[in-house]
């Protein structure tokens, strides 16, 4: 019985004793960011200190609109990204952390790493050198390295049923069951990589997508819509086209999914939304960029979830149906069949989420009209004179 208290005690004892270190070097993280960020103003100094000396720093950190703006304004500066930048050795080492929400927040901010990554890769002027990236490679090349380890040299396949088959729960009656599923492969086996390579680039990028893609569900929306901007900005300059199927039909009655301008309206409305406490949000970010298959497929896969998700702010939805129809044009263009059939779908389910939500509210306000009890009126009274 003594021995049994014991062991007891120890276990919570040792429980303790793990969650108190975790708290201690999430601490440390925060001051250490506190101390290599540019100087701002003391406000903004007090709000991280204090992000520090909450219960739960680390996920403090990661939903805090101050470190956002402080995080994202020294990414942004034009001296980052290179080998020597002390902020992208502090993410670096923030993600071998063996902390969950610590390692989010690299996750968190892989959207503007990756769009500055690729819009100063291909946009660098011919007259300047070519600035180091040797800092954001190693943030991708962790993200990269994460993944392979994951999958341990495994790839990820996708099983499709015979669809000559009735069902997928049984073999028909009057014949054996002989045929196989179809298998198809998502993607490869990972190969070790120690530098992003040219060969290897819209791999590594898209392997990190991949993984930003698995812990979405715990992505800020600020993250989300940054994703969303990139990638508008990666399918190069508006076309008409890419309202093409808000003008189409949805199902055989003829009930159109959108009206004619509604899209087309978002990119005037997106200069007037404000996400949380953060600046006016823009439409697209970066510029025109080669889109791999390894590249557009994590996207769209990332934009899907984004335009989908049922617990997404409208902000976060706007921006992956604008993002989609961007990209839409550019598959249409660049002839790229697996983007035009992903893009199509998604504009096409797009659609009818928005005409199922403006039906669900028309029918409730024509609810609230017919209970509304209306004023009876008096009768009148015809006076006869005499």
């Amino acid at each position: 019985m003594d021995l049994d208290i014991q062991n007891s005690s120890s276990s919570s004892s040792s429980t303790m004793h793990s969650w108190w270190e975790q708290i201690s070097k999430a601490r440390s993280r925060i001051h250490s960011l506190i101390n290599l960020l540019p100087s701002s103003s003391s406000s903004s100094s007090e709000s991280l200190l204090s992000l520090a000396d909450s219960d739960r720093p680390a996920l403090s950190l990661l939903s805090s609109p101050t470190a956002y703006s402080s995080i994202s304004a020294a990414l942004s500066a034009a001296s980052s990204g290179s080998g020597s930048d002390p902020l992208c050795h502090w993410l670096y080492d923030t993600f071998l952390s063996d902390d969950p929400h610590l390692r989010l927040l690299l996750l968190s901010y892989l959207p503007l790493i990756s769009g500055l990554y690729l819009s100063r890769l291909h946009h660098n002027s011919i007259s300047t050198p070519q600035p180091s990236l040797a800092g954001f490679e190693a943030v991708l090349l962790a993200l990269y390295s994460s993944e392979v380890k994951s999958r341990s040299g495994k790839p990820i396949l996708l099983t499709l049923p015979d669809l000559s088959q009735p069902s997928i729960y049984h073999a028909p009656m009057n014949k054996p069951f002989t045929s196989k599923p179809s298998v198809s492969v998502v993607s490869p086996p990972l190969e070790p990589q120690v530098a992003v390579k040219s060969t290897k680039r819209a791999s590594i990028v898209g392997v990190a997508f991949d993984l930003f893609y698995k812990h979405i569900s715990q992505m800020p929306s600020w993250s989300k819509i940054e994703f969303c901007q990139f990638a508008a900005g990666w399918a190069g300059q508006d076309c008409p086209c890419s309202s093409e199927f808000d003008e189409i039909h949805v199902n055989g009655f003829g009930v159109r999914a959108l009206e004619s301008n509604e899209i087309q309206d978002f990119v005037q409305d997106m200069g007037n939304l404000e996400v949380e406490e953060f600046d006016k949000v823009e439409v697209s970010k970066g510029g025109r960029i080669p889109l791999p298959w390894e590249i557009l497929q994590p996207v769209l896969r990332i934009l899907g979830h984004c335009l989908l998700g049922p617990l997404n702010s409208q902000d976060v939805k706007d921006a992956a149906s604008f993002a989609v129809r961007r990209l839409y044009a550019r598959a249409s263009h660049d002839l790229v069949p697996q983007g035009i059939l992903a893009t199509r779908s998604l504009i096409q389910l797009d659609n009818r989420a928005r005409q199922a939500v403006k039906t669900a509210a028309a029918a409730v306000n024509a609810s609230s009209n017919v209970n509304t009890p209306t004023k009876v009126k008096k009768p009148e009274v015809l006076l006869v004179s005499k």
